[in-house]
């Protein structure tokens, strides 16, 4: 079987299931634990011989010797042990759940993985039906996995414009399903690139270092990246599940690359004293952090920094209220300024994320020696929002619509780069003097405020105005929950 006709089969079970109520996101889990289990089977024969470490009586030949509800038995016992296990396999099935109900449907997804000889397919082969699956899941917006899920045009451009070298970490201290890790992968193993047998293995094992504090989706970041070759059936998962915002990170690296996620509640739960469960109020005390605060973009970016070795290269998408709030905002950005190399931020157009009503910006900037130095000598804008037009579905942003920026980045010497009509240099002094140090800088002309012909079409003015409007909701609420928080902080 083709790999077009294989990816079409696995595609058409996904839409046999979803008749019987099993979601993509459903389906992406039975297939990972499925398929993990069907790839150590074979790794466990010859030519291979390996010890995948799954107990006796709960592996692969254990569910395709069983149909029906004998099947469904097995499988739910399979899920329960493995997920007691050490190392990947306790990561992989960590509090794994059967989803499909119906026994005979499981019976035929084991059928068709089971007809297969997966560990023959090339790294490429696996990995692009596996992404294929997580975009389509991004793309269900009642799931929410779309959160999870960056732009892979954006991802190229990023990693393009930081270039990773062989034997160099890398991390992303939330790294949803691994988008950012398979980029930098396929970055160093692009046409031309030649790894010798030292560098593909550090690239395997010890590259990339993640962490994910949602199971389901460490789970499915885990699978995508051994698919795509990365990390060891028997060995340490490269991602930890746990907040990476808790503490000081346990390593430094030489790359950061993330897209954190938007919004300022926390993704853990605390109880005040009324007993109602509260999400606003966690802030977190660090003696590395410049300010304590409660926005969970402005602790990440503060995070990012402590990650970095000295010389060592970030590229993190960070919301527009990063760029321009006050307060504590103002003070972690004077702070970068002066303690880092900020040298580009990209404005990114909005219709290119699954959450809807984002308006977002990379920032890309070096870790500097703590010298008393201002380290900071200007920093070049590139607007791709100004007179730009995306939809996910009918106009989605592509690689291409980024590679004017990359060029202009000029990757092979940023500091050999010139002014265009899209990209300006701004000094030092001239942003430290702006308002509260306001890195929200816009200088093009909107040219559909003054020519109404020039409107884009329907569908996307439409979706424009979704997210305009859901863009303030979401400033309104932050607003709320600052006064909620002051009123609180009041009362005490």
């Amino acid at each position: 079987m083709n790999t077009s006709t294989l990816v079409q089969k696995v595609w058409n079970f996904c839409h046999t299931l979803r008749d019987d109520g099993v979601g993509y996101g459903d389906y992406l889990e039975q297939l990972t634990y499925l398929l993990f289990l069907k790839l150590a089977h074979e790794y466990s024969q010859e030519p291979y011989c390996r010890d995948t470490h799954i107990p006796k009586g709960f592996d692969w030949t254990a569910l395709t010797s069983k149909t029906g509800e004998p099947l469904e038995a097995q499988y739910l016992a399979t899920l329960h042990r493995l997920g007691q296990e050490p190392g990947m396999l306790g990561a992989i099935f960590f509090k794994a759940q059967n989803k499909i109900q119906d026994p005979a449907k499981l019976s035929r997804l084991v059928q068709m993985i089971d007809a297969e000889s997966w560990i023959s397919l090339d790294a490429d082969t696996k990995g692009d039906l596996y992404e294929g699956l997580l975009q389509k899941n991004a793309e269900d917006t009642k799931s929410g996995a779309g959160q999870y899920f960056t732009p892979r045009a954006l991802i190229e451009a990023m990693v393009a414009c930081v270039r990773p070298e062989p034997m160099k970490t890398i991390a992303d201290p939330a790294c949803g399903t691994g988008g950012f890790f398979l980029g930098v992968y396929n970055w160093l193993n692009r046409l031309g690139a030649k790894l010798d047998k030292r560098q593909k293995e550090f690239l395997r094992n010890k590259t990339f270092h993640g962490n994910e504090i949602v199971p389901g989706t460490r789970r499915l970041c885990l699978m995508n990246l051994f698919l795509h070759n990365i990390g060891e059936l028997d060995g340490e998962p490269s991602v930890e599940r746990s907040d990476a915002l808790i503490m000081e990170p346990k390593q430094r690296v030489d790359y950061v690359l993330a897209n954190p996620p938007f919004g300022k509640k926390s993704s853990m739960t605390i109880t005040n004293e009324g007993g109602e469960e509260d999400k606003e109020t966690l802030t977190y005390e660090r003696q590395d952090f410049w300010e304590t605060t409660s926005n969970k973009q402005l602790n990440f970016l503060q995070h990012i920094v402590s990650m970095l070795r000295v010389d060592g290269q970030a590229a993190v998408v960070l919301p527009d209220n990063v760029l321009f709030e006050g307060g504590a905002g103002e003070k972690i950005r004077r702070k970068l300024l002066e303690t880092c190399d900020v040298h580009t931020i990209l404005r990114l157009p909005t219709g290119m994320f699954y959450a809807q009503g984002v308006k977002a910006n990379v920032v890309f900037f070096s870790a500097k020696p703590k010298d008393g130095r201002i380290h900071t000598k200007g920093v070049w804008f590139y607007d791709l929002r100004t007179n730009k037009h995306f939809t996910l579905k009918t106009r989605p942003l592509k690689r291409d619509d980024l590679q004017e920026f990359v060029v202009c980045y000029h990757p092979e010497n940023r500091h050999e780069r010139k002014e265009t009509e899209r990209f300006k240099h701004f000094s030092y002094q001239d942003l430290i003097a702006r308002d509260k140090a306001n890195l929200d800088i816009c200088w093009l002309k909107d040219e559909s405020l003054d020519n109404l012909d020039d409107l884009p079409p329907p569908d996307v003015l439409q979706q424009e105005i979704i997210d305009h409007l859901e863009a303030a909701l979401a400033s309104f609420k932050d607003v709320a929950a600052g006064l909620q928080q002051t009123s609180r902080r009041n009362a005490t």
